[in-house]
């Protein structure tokens, strides 16, 4: 997937997003999404590659467990046909809970 297509599937997700993170002062009230490309894996031989694979990661943070916000997103990641890992962790910090979508596209 492109930039572009990623772009157009997180606009599908009916929430505000960012790549990476909002600028300072502008985060939305939760919840809230922020997607990122944190790498790459590649398949080759004989010193070709032949494909990449690029780390995808979305996540979603809201003040309060929200299933509803979940099963839209995987939904939308069903529908793009992307395998995804959850994991959800509670960040005291900023008082959000965080769920992550690890992907591969």
């Amino acid at each position: 997937m492109t930039y572009e297509e990623i772009h157009e599937m997180m606009q599908e997700m009916d929430c505000p997003f960012s790549y990476h993170h909002f600028a300072e002062g502008e985060n939305p009230a939760p919840p809230f999404l922020l997607f990122l490309s944190p790498g790459e894996h590649a398949f080759g031989a004989d010193n070709t590659m032949y494909h990449s694979f690029k780390q995808l990661d979305i996540e979603l943070y809201a003040d309060k467990k929200s299933p509803e916000a979940e099963e839209h997103i995987e939904e939308i990641l069903r529908q793009h046909r992307i395998f995804y890992n959850k994991t959800e962790a509670w960040i005291e910090s900023e008082r959000l809970y965080e769920v992550l979508y690890e992907t591969e596209v």
